[in-house]
């Protein structure tokens, strides 16, 4: 058992020891009404922790909303079930320069406080072979941030998947949001965000790199 400090001081620092998100063997064992009807008893008693009362109209329904909310919307992205079908095309016009999809939107929850971290993803590719549709790589982002997540490791979940389905190296991922869990506890910093930068490829080169910063600059000025 981690002391007091521990804890603290872990979830200050948003450490992440693993690519994989953390889950138990037995996860999808449960179906999701299952799941929602679990919560849903034991947010009811986290709630009467806190001294309200359930029998009042306006809280009866919401250990309910909550687990449905948890199981069905803010976490879906844990289920590989739920992992969109990244459709990938023959690179039938051999484009083989940079491909920028930018401002994509990051909602995701942090896995050490369970408060929000929302932004913006801009990623880019060079294709070989193979392209994608650019509405996948909107899904596939949002997948992976529906779950409790660190900024680094949904950094390389993304760029480790887009490598795989479109066989190349050639990835550029960054991401910038800011956390809850800084802004409205702790420290309380309501202007701060973090970026997170994860590459391998073409973009180990300072100049390839750097042609991707001035296009993701150039669109948010």
């Amino acid at each position: 058992m981690m002391n007091k400090d521990l804890i603290e001081n872990i979830g200050d620092n948003h450490i992440s020891t693993n690519i994989e998100t953390p889950l138990l063997p037995n996860a999808f064992d449960k179906s999701d009404d299952e799941k929602i009807e679990n919560i849903k008893h034991h947010f009811a008693k986290i709630m009467e922790e806190l001294g309200l009362d359930l029998t009042d109209d306006s809280l009866s329904g919401t250990p309910y909303r909550f687990a449905k909310m948890y199981v069905k919307e803010l976490f879906y992205g844990l289920n590989p079930k739920n992992k969109p079908k990244l459709s990938v095309f023959e690179n039938k016009y051999k484009y083989k320069k940079m491909l920028v999809e930018q401002n994509i939107t990051i909602d995701s929850s942090c896995e050490h406080h369970f408060l929000p971290i929302t932004g913006h993803a801009h990623i880019a590719y060079i294709p070989k072979d193979k392209v994608i549709g650019l509405s996948k790589i909107n899904r596939l982002v949002d997948y992976y941030a529906h779950r409790p997540q660190v900024q680094e490791r949904l950094s390389l979940q993304i760029l480790k998947d887009l490598q795989a389905v479109l066989n190349t190296k050639d990835v550029i991922v960054m991401i910038s949001a800011k956390h809850l869990c800084v802004s409205s506890r702790g420290i309380k910093d309501k202007d701060s965000f973090t970026t997170t930068i994860e590459y391998d490829g073409a973009f180990n080169n300072e100049l390839q790199r750097n042609e991707f910063f001035g296009i993701v600059n150039n669109s948010s000025t």
